[in-house]
């Protein structure tokens, strides 16, 4: 049995710009040697997209798109951030963290390995801190997780006889795996793609990189801001990292609820 203690987040996607529509609709719209000083695709299409609500091409305010953007935060003009977007695959999670991260729906979409097509006799399980660390509460742990995983394969045994029937193979294996799959606990392994634009990630770090939230997805928060920091200083810059007790961070920002 593999124990997961560290997740991963991957960004597998950004956006990208076509700079001669850009340069199209400002000449269609008489506007001249309007430019922006990122290179960042999301960073520029949120300017855009403030720009166009007041046609503020002709003459921009100074101090070029961090400005603008920081200017835009800080007014919470927040809808100009739905603009740009992100995708990345979070795995070494559990099916708790799931749970709790796909309650964010406004701004984000989901795609998650099913349980019903994918055989979880080998799956992997995922423990917390608090319990690891203590020798105890660890063997417990990982009795009732060696407890699931053999209930799960005698179970997907069983069923598989039971519906020899069905001729459909692929039709077979998802109804016993649907159904084994009810004696998995939260603590099961699972990878999810998810995508998300500026405005709804900067609501979920405030939700959840918070030492009030629960410790693994305030973990993934941390390490996604940690990256769109990184990706999009101009965006996600704001924000500070504030070191907790239990070795994890929580982020804060002046510009919450924007």
């Amino acid at each position: 049995m593999r124990i997961i203690r560290e997740p991963h987040v991957y960004l597998v996607g950004r956006q990208t710009t076509n700079d001669a529509e850009i340069d199209r609709f400002l000449s269609d719209h008489d506007i001249d040697g309007w430019s922006t000083d990122t290179d960042v695709a999301g960073q520029k299409l949120s300017e855009i997209a403030g720009r166009v609500c007041y046609m503020s091409f002709a003459k921009p305010r100074p101090g070029g798109n961090a400005a603008y953007l920081d200017r835009i935060i800080g007014v919470k003009h927040g809808s100009v951030l739905e603009h740009c977007v992100w995708n990345f695959i979070i795995t070494g999670v559990s099916r708790s963290f799931t749970h709790e991260l796909v309650r964010h729906r406004a701004g984000f979409g989901y795609s998650q390995l099913s349980q019903r097509y994918v055989d979880e006799s080998t799956a992997d399980f995922v423990e917390p801190d608090c319990i690891a660390n203590d020798a105890a509460l660890h063997d417990i742990w990982c009795g009732a997780m060696e407890n699931a995983r053999a209930a799960y394969i005698k179970l997907l045994d069983g069923l598989d006889r039971q519906f020899t029937h069905i001729e459909d193979k692929t039709l077979r294996r998802k109804m016993s795996r649907q159904a084994a799959r009810s004696v998995l606990p939260n603590a099961t392994e699972t990878k999810i793609f998810v995508t998300a634009n500026a405005r709804s990630l900067r609501h979920f770090i405030e939700m959840r990189c918070n030492e009030h939230a629960e410790t693994e997805i305030r973990v993934v928060a941390a390490k996604i801001l940690g990256i769109l920091q990184r990706e999009a200083p101009n965006l996600f810059g704001d924000y500070t990292f504030i070191p907790l007790p239990d070795g994890t961070r929580a982020a804060d920002t002046p510009n919450n609820k924007v």
